[in-house]
């Protein structure tokens, strides 16, 4: 059977989860990793995650890579990925990591090394250029023909997304403000310290709640174009190692009720977004999120509602896991799409 062959360039908090998220995969081969840090400390970083526990495999280190489940993937180290070995690995498509090369040019080097498609690992700054999509929302748009390098937006994109396109379908989305309460991440310091664009983020991440900026939600618009100019947001940075939760304040064209919203994300959560969109009305807190592969759980127990037209709704969401998980689900539907992977091999997504 056809395997999609992956490299992945970058193998951060994201890289190794979506390695763990797809090695499993029995139509995904990973064919190498390039990332500075040597192959024994990658190995180690691996087979060890504070947050999402001991990986339940085996893994070594080799000189030259590391070996998974018997199966060696060679590590190399080169800081211009257009000099990356790519075509040589015979590479389908390469997970761009790093954070360094988010525009077109930066992330075609990779085109130019060999690989026949990029999955951008988080938003474009070109989005005239690359395409932005999102499993359940829009990634049905992959167009074979064009798309050589696409986004898969951030993580707060993909769990705000799936919400707003149920109340947009539903009852017609007129404005929104989006907060995301999120977990600390790797670009947030232990300590105190100078940060030249944004002095509250140089502040000491496991002290403090810091607000922050976001484009999460303007980039909806990118995935749901009719919602151009309808929403923005913000961000709380907190203390917390993993899982973050969107709180969206919005007002609806269609007159409508609080139960009637709980109702429709019940519904899309259990048909047309199963996997994507989740549903809870449990008595839930953030840690039972811990290792969700959901995109978006919507929290029946903890939204409002001010009058038939201004409603509150929250959503969860393992800004790690589920999102490494939208990344290999969208390598599937693409490789799908353009003929690389039998359409009976992948399931649905």
């Amino acid at each position: 059977m056809a395997k999609l062959k992956v490299g992945i360039n970058g193998f951060g908090r994201i890289g190794r989860l979506v390695f763990r998220a797809g090695i499993n995969n029995p139509n995904i081969e990973f064919v190498g990793i390039n990332d500075l840090v040597p192959p024994d400390n990658l190995a180690y970083l691996l087979k060890y995650d504070s947050t999402h526990g001991m990986y339940q495999g085996q893994v070594e280190a080799k000189d030259d890579g590391i070996v998974v489940n018997g199966q060696f993937i060679p590590c190399v180290s080169i800081r211009n990925p257009a000099e990356l070995p790519w075509g040589k690995l015979g590479a389908d498509y390469v997970v761009e990591s790093t954070g360094l090369f988010t525009d077109f040019d930066g992330a075609a080097n990779h085109l130019k090394a060999g690989a026949k498609r990029v999955i951008i690992s988080a938003p474009t700054k070109d989005p005239e250029k690359v395409k932005t999509l999102l499993v359940g929302v829009n990634h049905n748009l992959f167009d074979p023909a064009k798309d050589t390098v696409v986004s898969n937006a951030s993580c707060t994109t993909n769990c705000l997304a799936p919400i707003a396109k149920v109340i947009n379908d539903n009852f017609g989305l007129t404005e929104g403000l989006m907060t995301t309460v999120h977990a600390m991440t790797a670009t947030q310091p232990t300590v105190d310290g100078p940060s030249k664009k944004d002095w509250r983020g140089g502040r000491g991440a496991a002290q403090n709640i810091i607000p922050s900026s976001t484009g999460a939600a303007k980039a909806v618009a990118l995935v749901l174009p009719e919602l151009k100019g309808k929403l923005t947001g913000m961000a709380f940075r907190v203390p917390t190692p993993d899982v973050s939760v969107v709180d969206l304040t919005f007002k609806t064209a269609k007159a409508t009720s609080y139960k009637e919203i709980c109702a429709a994300m019940k519904q899309a959560a259990e048909g047309e977004l199963k996997g994507v969109l989740g549903y809870t009305d449990e008595e839930v807190v953030s840690t039972d999120f811990q290792s969700d592969s959901r995109s978006s759980i919507f929290d029946a127990g903890a939204g409002i509602e001010l009058n038939s037209n201004f409603f509150k709704v929250v959503a969860w969401y393992d800004n790690e896991w589920g999102y490494s998980n939208r990344v290999v689900d969208l390598m599937l539907s693409m490789a799908q799409k353009e003929g690389l992977l039998e359409r009976t091999a992948v399931a649905a997504v």
